[in-house]
This record gives structure tokens, sequence and C-alpha cells, in this order.
């Protein structure tokens, strides 16, 4: 082989490994990389430019670049066959094209675009998709969290909440808070660099961790969070637009009193009125500014933040110089004697305006503080929502997200001890803008940080809510969320228009005081789903799970979620179980109505996990019989053709299904396909797919197996052998009994039907023959009359058991069970029957039982006689016999062999023939006596006998289910299946 023949081309045919799809290298493929090797011939194989070596002309091996390859050219000796053999044992794949990585990138399964997928990772002919310049961890995650975090509670609350909690409590609810973020803080840095991060923030997050209907669930949740952190700002903005504006205020609400004592001043308070109107007026028109696209808005998203830093600088220097420069009432500067004042907690009456009252509606503790602050620590998601943007998500989300976390929880309790000496605990309660009364050098520079703040996060709200909408819309998994669907680049207005409404509603509430807990406990909600996201991932530790951010422990997630239940119920228990009563609801909704895929979340490892532990527990000892349940092995191979595309006959699953109570236990489906199994793999995989399907559509709890094999008998020996693992192997095989063999003259049946019969004894396999199956009932046709048991040999009891199985199902529940027990003529029938009735009784079975005696084979007086209609059946079997016999015994005498039938020797008693056969006849004449109007009967199975040819038997077993429409041949094994004790 030359050296040129591996230089890929079009026309070049590469068979890749299942699952993947390798695309031919091509001349002008850039991923490509010269590998310069000597010719044996001295002439170059393509017409492309060699490297530039001084030697003699060289031919060209292009290979393809893996990521992890060295950009410089890599020279391969190639100077014999044996160098080249060695490349072509590995084959092509082993040259892995780096549109090969590509499978890498995406997820398994093929999920609809949406606007979270952000910038595609996929690789287009060697080269990165071209993408806008991305953003680092800077302006990327720390400015983006510090602006959602930094917000109207720390301009307009803070101070009220120090006056109203105390230095010192204040100081624990801010540490609490911030603990509770920094542990979801860690979590998240540890779920977001395990690979790949698309967008849709914590929904993306949390649903492919905790699986579709978790992360939908929350992910709703978090929506409305979001949605009404909408009209917080809006609100805030409001509030502090009137309050540095009054006159503009359209309704005044004015107190002179403060816990019943007449203040200097009267205190203007705003009206509820105005923030309803204004909030209206302020949410269209943020409206209108989303509907003009989301570049404009991050363009001048950063711009906003830099009044909040200035206000903030502004804000300190106002707290150092109080008292000093410019002396107001209340406002002492830091005095250690107002820091010893406000350290104790004075929870006291308010109205909605927050102003204390003792005829106040609104009352106040430490838990109703936590619900009011805590939305000033919220925002840590800022940064994984802006994943698609950033040069390294894997850096710069961990980093980014805790600096933020941490910086403003440094800010707010060095703020805690600055307003508690501040000021009196009059002015901390009174003046709700404080921070813009001591701002330096005037309070305006406040007023307008706090109205671009709030006006830039309620853009980003009103921005990213609808899109997390649309994420969730776009994975196809709600059916009623279809209608906020969007295409790739578009924008999602109708999820805008939602959004705003919900946003309007907010604000018509008009009491600031009153959201904050509403977005408190949907927040909580998500960052508890955030932990319990990276707790489970940690503590299954799948081969998968390798995160680059290493400071994560699950006792840290498991903490945090802890401490995000905690706070919740500490702020109210009962609007936490209204929320976790939410998502539960949307979580059954999705469950049932959805239509989700795998994502190959936790709890699908933990699934696995408790199987497999389960497995070593269960071992491979004996089951109990009460722990016992049939798992049956449905052999769906017909005897005979099944139409096109039909993988397994109608009626198999039906009977399946009534092997099981109230659907529990598993049924294995199986499958043979003749040839050989390297030509025959991806038809195996294909029918494989199409039984799955058949499974699905007949609602039958149940794993398909395509099995190949050269031929049935050796493909169904290895799967007696093999299927199942420990005590979950199948007990019970299940095919449907070869009606159609004389009628097709099928002469290679009775072989195949015996030889399967043998290997289930061999293996310890029951055995449930059905003949009749196509007119077995579906679940709404319901039966009418008895389940007749014609019981012959100890089975263990499977008999008795399938019966039972029978009437839990709609369509047999209106029959009645009649136990035959079938016996020799010098059995004490009286006896036999009050026996099977106690035994009947203490398996707390209700049947009738019939005692029906079969003379000895002595007594063959009646044999000639028998008028019924299974005479002509029995005549008939004797005369095929007979022929057979005569053919074998003059192929033996041609040969000079003995006797020999399906490849091996036989001995034929013609006296014991004629004993098998007339035993079958009595059967099958005492069953048509007896059982011609059953729903459903039941009759032990023979064992094929020794040394007979399986054509023999085969006539038996058609004597023996003459004219009997509907028949059950069942086989118990070495065990018991029912119990007497509880």
């Amino acid at each position: 082989m030359d050296n040129g023949d591996i230089e890929g081309g079009p026309e070049d045919n590469f068979h890749a490994p299942i699952g993947r799809k390798y695309r031919p290298v091509v001349d002008n493929d850039s991923a490509v990389l010269e590998m310069s090797s000597m010719g044996p011939s001295g002439s170059s194989s393509s017409s492309s430019s060699a490297l530039p070596v001084p030697q003699a002309p060289l031919k060209k091996v292009k290979v393809s670049s893996q990521e992890n390859m060295d950009s410089s050219t890599v020279d391969v000796e190639a100077n014999g066959p044996q160098r080249e053999s060695k490349l072509e044992l590995f084959g092509f794949d082993s040259l892995v094209n780096i549109l090969g990585l590509k499978s890498m990138t995406e997820e398994p399964f093929a999920e609809p675009s949406s606007p979270r997928d952000g910038e595609n990772i996929a690789i287009t002919h060697g080269r990165p998709k071209s993408s806008d310049v991305k953003s680092g961890t800077m302006m990327g995650v720390f400015v983006p969290c510090l602006q959602n975090i930094l917000g109207i509670i720390y301009y307009i609350r803070f101070s009220w909440i120090v006056g109203m909690a105390g230095i010192g409590e204040s100081l624990l609810l801010v540490a609490l808070c911030g603990l509770c973020t920094f542990l979801t803080g860690i979590s998240l840095s540890a779920i977001a660099t395990n690979g790949a991060m698309k967008g849709g923030g914590p929904y993306y997050l949390i649903g492919r961790a905790l699986g579709p209907e978790v992360g939908v669930s929350i992910g709703l949740c978090f929506f409305l969070g979001n949605a009404v952190a909408g009209s917080l700002y809006v609100l805030g903005a409001v509030e502090t637009f009137l309050k540095a504006v009054p006159s503009a205020g359209i309704f005044r609400e004015t107190i002179t009193r403060v816990n019943g004592t007449v203040v200097p001043e009267p205190i203007q308070s705003t009206s509820s009125h105005d923030l309803q109107i204004y909030g209206i007026v302020v949410t269209i028109i943020l409206c209108f500014i989303v509907f003009g696209g989301v570049k404009m808005i991050n363009r001048v998203a950063p711009a906003f933040l830099i009044p909040v830093l200035f206000s903030l600088v502004c804000i300190f220097i106002g707290i150092v110089v109080a008292g000093k420069d410019r002396p107001a009432t209340g406002i002492t500067g830091l005095s250690l004697a107002s820091f010893k004042d406000n350290w104790s907690p004075e929870y006291q009456n308010t109205n909605n305006g927050g102003i204390p009252d003792p005829e106040g509606k609104v009352s106040w503790n430490f838990n109703a503080m936590v619900g009011l602050f805590f939305p000033a620590v919220t925002g840590i998601m800022a940064g994984s929502n802006r994943s698609a943007s950033l040069k390294d998500t894997q850096r710069s989300i961990p980093i980014g997200t805790l600096a933020a976390t941490l910086t403003t929880t440094a800010m707010y309790l060095v703020s805690v001890l600055l307003f508690g000496a501040l000021a009196t605990r009059e002015k901390l309660l009174t003046d709700r803008l404080l921070t813009a009364t001591v701002a330096w050098p005037f309070p305006a520079i406040v007023y307008i940080g706090i109205i671009l703040s709030t006006l830039g996060a309620a853009l980003q709200s009103l921005t990213g809510a609808p899109r997390l909408l649309a994420a969730i819309a776009n994975d196809d998994i709600l059916p009623v969320l279809n209608y906020f669907k969007v295409s790739e680049g578009n924008e999602p207005y109708i999820a805008t228009l939602f959004t705003a409404f919900l946003c309007i509603g907010c604000v018509i509430i008009g009491n600031l005081d009153l959201i904050t807990p509403t977005i408190t406990m949907f927040f909580l909600l998500c960052y508890a789903g955030v932990n319990l996201s990276c707790f489970l991932l940690d503590l299954l530790d799948a081969p998968s799970w390798r995160p680059r951010w290493k400071f994560h422990h699950w006792s840290l997630s498991l903490l945090g979620a802890s401490l995000c239940m905690v706070i919740m119920f500490l702020i109210s228990w009962s609007f936490t179980v209204v929320s976790l009563a939410l998502a539960s609801l949307i979580y059954y909704y999705v469950s049932i109505k959805g239509k989700a895929g795998d994502w190959g979340d936790g709890f699908k490892s933990a699934y696995f996990q408790l199987a497999l532990r389960s497995l070593r527990t269960l071992g491979a000892n004996q089951v109990h019989p009460k722990n016992w349940y049939p798992i049956p092995l449905i052999f769906c191979r017909p005897w005979g053709k099944l139409p096109e595309n039909v993988p397994c006959h109608p009626k198999l699953a039906d009977f399946a299904n009534c092997m099981k109570k109230k659907g529990r236990g598993m049924s294995i489906f199986v499958s043979i396909l003749d040839g050989d199994y390297h030509d025959c793999a991806e038809d195996a995989k294909e029918a494989c797919k199409q039984l799955a399907t058949y499974i699905d559509y007949k609602r039958c709890e149940g794993v398909a197996e395509i099995v190949v094999a050269p031929n049935m008998s050796e493909g169904f020996r290895g799967i007696v052998q093999t299927m199942g693992l420990g005590n979950l192997k199948p007990n019970i095989v299940v095919m449907r009994y070869p009606e159609i063999w004389r009628r097709e003259n099928l002469t290679e049946i009775p072989a195949t039907f015996v030889g399967i019969i043998n290997d289930c004894i061999v293996a310890n396999k029951a055995v449930v023959i059905v003949k009749g199956l196509d007119e077995w009932p579906n679940e709404y046709q319901r039966q009418y009359g008895t389940i007749d048991l014609y019981w012959i040999v100890r089975d263990g009891g499977l008999m008795l058991l399938l019966s039972q199985l029978l009437l839990t199902k709609e369509s047999f529940e209106s029959c009645k069970i009649q136990v035959f027990c079938i016996a020799e003529e010098d059995v004490d029938a009286e006896a036999l029957k009050a026996d099977v009735k106690k035994f009947l009784y203490d398996l707390r079975m209700q049947a009738e039982v019939i005692v029906v005696n079969m003379k000895l084979w002595d007594a063959q007086a009646e044999g000639g006689s028998h008028q019924d209609e299974s005479i002509e059946a029995f005549t008939s079997a004797q005369q095929r016999i007979a022929n057979y016999l005569v053919n074998m015994k003059s192929v033996a005498k041609k040969e000079g062999t003995q006797l020999m039938a399906d490849g091996k020797p036989v001995v034929v008693n013609e006296q014991q023939v004629e004993k098998f056969l007339y035993t079958t006849l009595k059967l099958n004449s005492t069953i048509l006596r007896y059982s011609r109007m059953a729903a459903v009967v039941l009759v032990s199975l023979p064992p094929p006998p020794v040394n007979h040819p399986a054509y023999f038997y085969m006539e038996y077993m058609d004597l023996l289910v003459e004219n009997v429409p509907r028949l059950l041949i069942v086989r118990g094994y070495r065990r018991d299946v029912v119990t007497l004790f509880t």
C-alpha cells in the first residue's frame, strides 16, 4: 500500500463505530495535518505542495487533529509496508477527525433548538464557529452579579431593618442569608464546571441534574420569582422618585404621630395609589424597551452599575462625616452610645408604609426580617445566565460568583455596624431613605443611583424571565407552554407580554414589603434545587461527574439545601407549604402530561446504583415464595410469519400483562434473528427499537432484546442460559403453540419446539404455552364462565397462581375457578377433594374442586369404544405415527444404521407410543366434556419423552389440544411459588 492511499478523499467509504459518524477527510479541510514521509518511489502522490524539507519529494499523509494535539507538524516515518500495516490495523477511526468531537460537545439526544442554547460549541470544518466578543470574569460574571445583588433593599430598607432588628440580630440575619448564598454559589460552581453549560440558568442546571420534571417545576417557580422581582424593582424606583420629588405625587399621606406621640415635623408617606399608577406606566415603558431587543439592553446594562458604585462611595463618605458637616435631627454620627442603644432588637407594629404605629396591621419579627432582607442577597445566578457569552465558563462562573457574594456580604456586615452607630432608632425607623439623607455631598446622588440601579435590574428581570420561559417551552416538555416557543434568534414577544402582565399585577398590589417575601420563597426554592442537584451528583459520583471546581463536598451542598428550607419556614411556614405544593403540582403535571426525554440526570444514576445494590442484596439464592414475582420471557418469534413491521404477535403483550398483579413486574420480550452477528448487528438494533416501541404502545412494563444466532434452537439456548442477572433472571418462558406446523408442512418445527421445552427443563425455567393466542381477549373484552385447571402434576402452585393473576384483570374478573384433580382410579376421590379444598383455603384461593378418575392403562376396554369427537383425531394421529415409523425404518435399513430422528438415535416402543396417545385422548375428552364453555383452560405440560422423535411428541400435543379453543399448557419448575404461611 502506498502512502498516498492513506490520503482521504470524498469518495472514501469510512465505517464509523455505531453511535458516531465520521465524514471523510477532504483536501480543503483546515483541521488536517500534513504528515511528511519518504515515499519509496520518490515522487509525490498529491499535487499539493509539500513541507519544505531538503530531501527527496515527499508524500502526504493527512491526519485529523485532536484538541489536545500539538499544532506543530507531526513527522511520521512510513518507509515501508510494516509501518503502513500498523496504521491499517487500527483503521482510519484511530486517526480521529476533529469533526468526530462534535458528538461529544452536544447532548446525546436531539433537542429542539432554543435561545437558551447560546453559542454552539460545534466544530465546523475544523474551525470554531465565529462568535461575538466574549466577556471575562470581571465584566461577564462579577459585575452582573454585583449589579443584581446590590439593589433597592440596601438603599431604602437596610437602615430600617437595622433599626427594627438591632445590630446583633441584623449581623445574624446577614450572616445567615450570606451563608445560604455562599453555599449555593459553591454548588453552582461545581455543577457549572462539570462540562459545557448552555443558557437557561438554574433551569438548565437543575433539569440536567435532577431530571426534566424537577427542572421544569423549579424553573417555572424561578420564572415567577424573576417576574415578581421586576415589580419589586419598579416599585423601588417609583418610591425613590416620589421621595425625591414629593410634588409629583398625585395622592399624599401625612403622618403626624409615631407610636401615639406627636412628631415635630409631619412625615410624608408615599401613597399606594401613586405607586400603582406610576408603577404601571414605568412597567409599560420598560416593556417597550425590552421589545427593542436584548442587544441594546446589554450595551447599556454596565452603565447602570456606575451610578450604583458611585452612590455607595458617597454613602460611606457621608456616614463618616455625618454629624459634623451637616448635623440633622436623629443623626448622631458614628457614636458608641447609638451603637449600644441600637444593639438589641425593637420589633413593633407598623402601617403598610413601614412607619411605626401601635394600631398598624403589620407586625414584625426576626422571621419577617429574613423574608424582607433575603432579596438583597439574590442575584448569584446572573453570571450563569450569561454563560454563552463567557470566554472561559468553567473559570469565570466560580470566581466571579463567589467573589461577588463575599464582597456584598462583607459590605452588608460593615453597613450594619455603621448604620447602627450612625443614628437613633427613631431615625432609623422613620427615615426610609436614610442612605440619601447622609449621602455626601447631596442626597440627589443616591436618588439617581437608586432609580438607575432599580430600573436596570427591572430591565434585566423583564429580559431574562421571558427567555427562561421560552427556554422551558422550547424543550417541548409541557404542551401548555407551546404558545411561548420561539425559533432561534427571535425575540420571545409573547413570553415578554406574559411577564409584563404578571409584573403589572404585582405592581397593582403596591406594597413592597408584601412582595419581597414572595420573591424570597421562589428564589430559595431555586437555590435549594441547585444545592440538591450538587448533593445528588456529588454523592453518586458517577464517572461523568468531574467538575473543575474542586472545593465542594456533598455535605456542604446538603447544608446549603437544608439552610434554604430552614429560611423558607422561618419566613412563613404557610407560604412555604404553598410554594412547595405549587412546585409539586407542576412536577406531577409534567410527569403525567409531559414529553420529557432522558437528560442523563442524577436520578437515573441513582436508580442505576439502587438497582445494583438491590441486585447484590437479592443475590443468587432462592427467593422466598412470598417474594416471588413472575418474570416472563416472552418468546416473540412466531411459528410462521407476521405482517411486515409487526415485531411481535399483537396478543402476546396482552397475555404478558395478565401474568402481573396490577401491572407490577417485568417482562422480557425476546426475538431471534437468523444469521451472522457481524452481518445482522444493525438489523438487530433496528428490530429491537421496533419491539421496544411495540411494548410501549401496548403499555406493558418490559424490555426488548434481539439475539442474532445461526438458528432458532441455538439462539434460544443462549438466551435461556444468559438472560438476566442474579435473581432478576426470567423464571417463566412464554410462547405460542405452533398450531400451523402441520397445516403449512413446517417439518423443522417439532425438533425446535421440543428442543426449547427441553432447554427450559434443563435450565429450570417454568413454561407457559398459549394455544389459541389469536382469540386471547384484550383488556376491554370481558369474559364470563370459568377458568378451569387440570392439575395433574405438582408444579409448585404455578398453575394456581396464574389463575389468581388472571382474576385480577378486568377481562377475567367475572370468572370463577374450577380445579380438576386428575387421579388414578384407586385413589380415594373424596379424601383427595378434601385435601385439595383445605390446601386452597390455606392459600386464600376461592375455587371449586372436582376430582376426575382416569382409568389405568391396563383397563383398555373403552379404548375402542370411545364415541366422542376426539376419536377421529386419535385415529388420524395413530396413522400418521405409523407412516412416520415406517419411513424411519426404511431409511435406517437403506443406510444400515439404527433408527434416527432429528439427527440423533431414537428408541421406539410402539406400545408406549399407544399409551401416550391414549392418555392424551382421555385428557382431551375430559376437557371437552367439562370445560367446553370455559373462558380459559389450564393443563399441565407433559415433558417430551426420552428417546422419542420430536414428531411423536407433537402428535401427542396436537391430540391434547384438539378442539380446545383457548388453552394454557403449564409446566412448573423445581420450587414453590406459593406458600401457606404468612
